[in-house]
């Protein structure tokens, strides 16, 4: 996993977190064997085809924060504790239902951070949490908007993980500029 973080001067108090998928092509490979190196340029194979997942925390006013890419194929919690650990420590972490877990919320409580994730609808016990700040978890959809704009990023032409995570990083820094 290739991650990478921009650093502000003063990181807000609640973070959010989220994924963006980016699919590599139309049709799946006619290739019936894997190609060497994929895992390490952050390709992986999903229902959609070849995919990568771009992994960002942004601060309160939609400017990214973190970023980390995993292949298509890898679960969104692997991403969250990978992102969790790039910034110090947030007063809250908004994130959608893919983030509901224990051991999630586990190491957020020992990491003193309050998640606002709501359960998933088939806990037994779904638990509380706060409805009126996920409402404001749309900022890091809007931060995904803004860096799909570029499109060099919402097609990834760049092969290599390392290439396309500076490209999202110029993307990223000129969202900051913008902002």
């Amino acid at each position: 996993m290739d991650g990478h973080f921009l650093r502000a001067d003063r990181i807000d108090r609640h973070v959010r977190i989220d994924v963006g998928g980016f699919q590599l092509h139309q049709s799946p490979s006619l290739r019936s064997r894997r190609k060497r190196g994929a895992f390490n340029n952050a390709i992986g194979r999903s229902r959609g085809g070849q995919t990568t997942k771009i992994r960002a925390l942004t601060d309160d006013i939609g400017r990214p924060l973190a970023f980390l890419i995993t292949p298509g194929n890898t679960h969104d919690l692997v991403g969250a504790r990978g992102l969790i650990g790039m910034v110090r420590n947030p007063r809250r972490l908004l994130a959608d239902r893919a983030y509901d877990a224990r051991s999630l919320r586990d190491e957020l409580a020992a990491r003193r951070i309050k998640a606002v994730i709501p359960p998933n609808p088939t806990r037994k016990h779904p638990h509380r949490y706060d409805k009126i700040a996920y409402k404001g978890r749309n900022v890091i959809e809007r931060m995904f908007c803004r860096l799909k704009d570029f499109r060099r990023i919402a097609t990834r032409y760049d092969k290599r993980a390392d290439i396309f995570l500076s490209a999202i990083l110029l993307a990223a820094a000129i969202t900051w500029w913008i902002n």
